[in-house]
């Protein structure tokens, strides 16, 4: 291992279509601190955060990198870890207000990451971390739902995308619930059903007569990925009184106010406010993500990635991004070593 690595990075927030809206460079490798893994980097995935990331915040000329899904194996580590060494096989989402893993090496915090299932590759579980996270921590944390709970039913957004296929997988298999997916051409309808959806609903159609047929007596929880504003209306609708919502889409001129009658809860997830606030109880992430290891490797939950890209170039990268802002994805788009 040298002292410089290749990554890939923007400097400036260009459109996808612009060829310099990542560029290959030549980056310090990173050295850990104390809590501190290095790792290196084998696959690495991409998330809606590595777009938006690109398009609203520009660096000013500084190399910035991206990459917030990654599996690889630990070369060193700080003076104060606790939990991993050399040669230990990882997977994490780690944070947004540090360097990301779109480069040869990466320094994480080790509260953050989780051994990789044994039972999937270096690209399969890159595809995994965030989407994982967002998806346990919105289900068992913000909405409350205790694992084995049911009866009930609980709607989910874009089941066939890269949060909503982990929350039906999560639903289905460590809960009750009946689960309720949106998807509309017939290949994301097959697989949202394939991730668990017990039913799917077309979001083009009216939501609420769809619903209302599948769950008579309301929903008990709402998962929403994207839509969010332009669906609260049919959420109100069709939620239980006492229902609850957690929101992962942005958008801050919400009309709550159509929830009060059903006192309907509502609750954002960002599975980055731990790493972003640096909380006591961050080490949590850590712990789910091995939770989800073990479930993976005991056949329970399985694998979200679907198209390989093959090594990470910035045109490689340029062209998962321009995937990824499609909106026509399914399951999640990997990266896997270097040219």
């Amino acid at each position: 291992m040298g002292n410089s690595m290749r990554a890939v990075a923007y400097t400036r927030s260009l459109p996808v279509e612009d060829p310099d809206c990542l560029v290959d460079v030549a980056l310090p490798v990173p050295k850990p601190g104390p809590r501190d893994l290095l790792v290196r980097i084998e696959a690495v995935a991409v998330n809606p955060v590595d777009a938006k990331t690109r398009l609203r915040d520009d660096p000013g000329g500084v190399p910035r990198v991206l990459g917030y899904d990654a599996a690889g194996t630990v070369v060193e580590v700080g003076d104060a870890v606790e939990l991993f060494a050399p040669g230990d096989e990882v997977y994490y989402a780690g944070a947004r207000n540090r360097q990301g893993a779109d480069a040869e090496f990466h320094a994480v915090d080790e509260r953050l990451v989780g051994r990789k299932p044994e039972t999937l590759s270096f690209t399969e579980a890159a595809a995994l971390p965030l989407t994982s996270l967002t998806a346990w921590e919105g289900l068992f944390e913000r909405l409350g739902i205790a694992e084995g709970s049911g009866p009930g039913a609980l709607l989910v957004t874009a089941a066939a995308g890269g949060v909503g296929a982990m929350v039906a997988q999560l639903a289905r298999r460590r809960t009750g619930l009946t689960v309720i997916g949106t998807a509309s051409r017939p290949e994301t309808v097959a697989f949202a059903r394939e991730m668990g959806c017990h039913h799917v609903v077309n979001h083009h159609e009216p939501l609420v007569p769809q619903l209302h047929d599948l769950a008579p007596d309301g929903l008990a929880y709402v998962f929403s990925t994207v839509g969010t504003a332009r669906n609260l209306p049919a959420y109100a609708e069709t939620l239980r009184p006492f229902g609850a919502i957690v929101a992962i889409d942005d958008d801050a001129t919400l009309p709550l106010g159509v929830l009060k009658p059903k006192s309907v809860a509502f609750h954002w997830e960002l599975m980055f406010t731990r790493s972003q606030f640096q909380t006591a109880d961050r080490a949590l992430q850590g712990h789910y993500l091995t939770r989800v290891s073990h479930l993976v490797d005991e056949g329970v939950l399985v694998t979200t990635a679907r198209r390989d890209l093959g090594p990470l170039t910035a045109a490689s990268l340029r062209e998962a991004h321009r995937i990824q802002e499609s909106g026509a994805s399914i399951g999640k788009t990997t990266l896997t070593g270097f040219p």
